[in-house]
């Protein structure tokens, strides 16, 4: 590997000040909410995807690895840390052109560096009724690098890869890949139809390193008429299976008008809602039950809150409303739907409220309405807080970045059929495993379809402290593992853990490793990469 002719080859190619190759330059790309680190010889900023097959060129000339990054923000799974060391970061974030738009159709083809606030900007100001595929990671993040990742949301496109109908990247030896039914059909139809013509290998640049994505073409849902959230308590805990079955039941019986529907334990809710107690703590650095129980009552959370999206006409929304009442009948507590405006209007009105517990139904009430914007389309922070819950120091300048910011984080996200039994067991090993390395278990549960439930566990950690950042790792290595024991296995992985999945999969693997020899021999893009 000779990098400093690449770096001199490649500031050539871009000019001076998008090679970034010093201490201060590269602090950012190694700053990471897991507490893991890299090595990371030189960054790449590129504007312009014309100028990627030269840069590919000069990394297989010398044999430098390169990583890209659509924004940088994956927080959680490695932030913008590669997946091995030395790799060159090629940060794709100032390609930010919203390449083509079909207003007609709801079709948006757009850059790695476009986020969901730019996207919404956009929709915004071209009066366009359609909804961003929002996530819970903020308005700053990138649609295609969530895309890739085949993230998931609670808009009625809730599988955002299966939203994606064509793409473009560069591969290791500089070609572009275009889909078929792009080349023979043009892009108006790649555009519209998802699996084009001949064999799909489009998926294969997803959870991959066999190309640099440079563009993608998503379809976007178009804005209801009504939307509306249902929320629900469970007001004992042994009414999560019964709650389970019935979840099950309105997911297969309203397809369509029910986008996602999710389930939080109380310590979930309470780590969005409440200040961490730290002066409530017991011998073990852990919240105790009694304390979480009386915080729940102050903040008025039961233990398990259900939370569901409704989109649809009037007439369809309301008519979801009376089947999804008697579905929950006897199983649900505080059944309640309401739309975006009337969450606004109960956050205001419980402003007014005097004293303390008027501040802790204001928290409440803002948090309800900041997530209902969210259901709408429209990408806000609401989420975000959650990774600051153990840092004292807060936000600094600029809007929440938890790498930025020091906070701790790291995403347990395993599938988990939608059994009543599977559920409980996975409840119960969560809350063992987490408390075993004290820390808090925070669940929920998002429905992926009428069968499957996505679980995120966010680990949430001191991240002043090399004991606090191990014992996560330590955690979430014993999940991972008795997870898989118990039939759950995550959906998407870390980059600290991309190495160990290759144990587990030894036909997948080799068939992997086949594709890597046709397209990238050296491994030159992303190497270690889900491999």
């Amino acid at each position: 590997m000779d990098i400093l002719a690449a770096i001199g080859e490649w500031r050539q190619i871009l000019g001076e000040s998008r090679v970034l190759s010093d201490g201060e330059g590269l602090a950012a790309y190694g700053v990471d909410a897991s507490a893991i680190s890299r090595r990371i010889p030189a960054a790449l900023k590129i504007v312009d995807a014309a100028s990627l097959p030269a840069v590919i060129k000069v990394a297989r000339r010398y044999g430098v690895p390169v990583y890209p990054v659509s924004t940088g923000k994956n927080w959680g799974y490695g932030t913008a840390l590669p997946a091995t060391d030395d790799c060159v970061v090629i940060d794709l974030s100032d390609m930010r052109r919203i390449i083509d738009f079909d207003a007609e159709l709801g079709v948006v083809t757009l850059e790695p560096g476009v986020t969901q606030a730019m996207l919404a900007d956009f929709l915004d100001n071209g009066n366009h009724p359609f909804l961003v595929p929002v996530t819970g990671a903020g308005p700053q993040c990138s649609l295609v690098g969530n895309a890739l990742e085949r993230g998931y949301g609670v808009t009625p496109y809730v599988d955002h890869f299966g939203a994606v109908t064509d793409l473009e990247a560069v591969l290791a030896d500089g070609s572009i890949y275009r889909t078929a039914l792009r080349e023979a059909g043009g892009d108006d139809l790649a555009r519209l139809f998802k699996w084009g013509i001949g064999p799909y290998s489009t998926g294969l640049f997803t959870q991959s390193g066999f190309g640099i994505v440079t563009r993608m073409s998503i379809l976007l849902a178009r804005r209801p008429e009504c939307v509306k959230v249902c929320l629900f308590s469970l007001k004992d805990d042994a009414l999560l299976e019964p709650a389970v079955e019935r979840i099950r039941s309105i997911l297969s019986r309203l397809p369509g008008t029910v986008g996602a529907i999710n389930l939080m334990n109380r310590h979930r809710v309470l780590a969005m809602s409440a200040p961490y107690p730290a002066e409530q703590l017991g011998e073990d650095g852990l919240i105790p039950a009694s304390v979480v129980e009386a915080l729940g009552g102050q903040y008025q959370i039961l233990p398990w809150t259900g939370f569901g999206t409704l989109y649809g006409t009037r007439r369809m929304v309301a008519a979801a409303q009376k089947e999804i009442r008697s579905a929950l009948s006897g199983v649900a507590s505080r059944l309640l739907f309401i739309s975006p405006g009337g969450a606004r209007k109960l956050a205001d009105l419980a402003g007014l409220l005097p004293g303390a517990a008027g501040r802790r139904l204001a928290s409440t009430a803002g948090t309800l309405a900041k997530s209902l914007e969210l259901v709408a389309g429209r990408p806000n922070e609401t989420a975000l807080p959650l990774c600051y819950w153990r840092n004292p120091e807060g936000v600094t300048e600029g809007g929440m970045d938890p790498a930025r910011d020091g906070c701790g984080l790291i995403w347990y996200a395993p599938l988990v059929p939608m059994r009543p039994g599977d559920v409980r067991r996975y409840v119960g090993m969560v809350q063992a495993v987490c408390i075993k390395h004290r820390l808090e278990p925070l669940i929920t549960f998002t429905s992926i379809s009428d069968k499957l439930f996505d679980s995120t566990v966010p680990l949430i950690f001191a991240r002043g402290t090399a004991e606090a950042g191990q014992a996560a790792k330590n955690c979430y290595n014993e999940l991972l593992k008795t997870g898989r024991e118990l039939g759950f296995f995550p959906y998407r992985v870390g980059v600290e853990t991309m190495q160990t999945l290759a144990g587990w999969m030894v036909d997948s693997k080799a068939m992997h490793a086949r594709l890597r020899a046709a397209l990238d021999p050296e491994g030159a893009i992303s190497p270690g990469r889900y491999q």
